[in-house]
């Protein structure tokens, strides 16, 4: 199941635009019914971190939330996708002016490396 970008959410987001509240409600809830049998067993977490919080979104989302520092790192795609809309209009500029921070990846982290220096947990 892509989580990401789902058709079914996405339909039911334009229901929701449209004023069409119940039909957006009900196709909202055929995404978590899908959701909820798809990952009952399985991972769903797109967090490529050494987080002990893997795949506990309620806990995960709370200390976000607490902290207020940074996004969870499976907001990151999303929200990057909007700000790049900004940043068009200085001409992308500002990546001139940011370094990202190393980051320790989960040691199952579909291609990835720690950077040089950094051991995976």
């Amino acid at each position: 199941m892509k989580i990401d970008n789902n058709p079914i959410e996405k339909a039911a987001m334009e229901q929701f635009h449209q004023g069409n509240r119940q039909e957006g409600l009900r196709l909202q809830e055929e995404f978590a019914a899908a959701f909820r049998a798809e990952f009952a067993e399985k991972d769903h977490c797109s967090c490529q971190k050494a987080c002990r919080y893997h795949g506990n979104c309620k806990e995960c989302v709370a200390i976000h939330r607490a902290h207020q520092e940074h996004v969870p790192n499976c907001m990151r795609p999303m929200l990057n996708a909007k700000l790049k809309l900004l940043s068009q209009l200085t001409e992308h500029t500002l990546a001139n002016e940011i370094e990202a921070p190393r980051e320790i990846l989960r040691k199952d982290a579909p291609g990835q490396r720690a950077p040089e220096g950094r051991g995976q947990l």
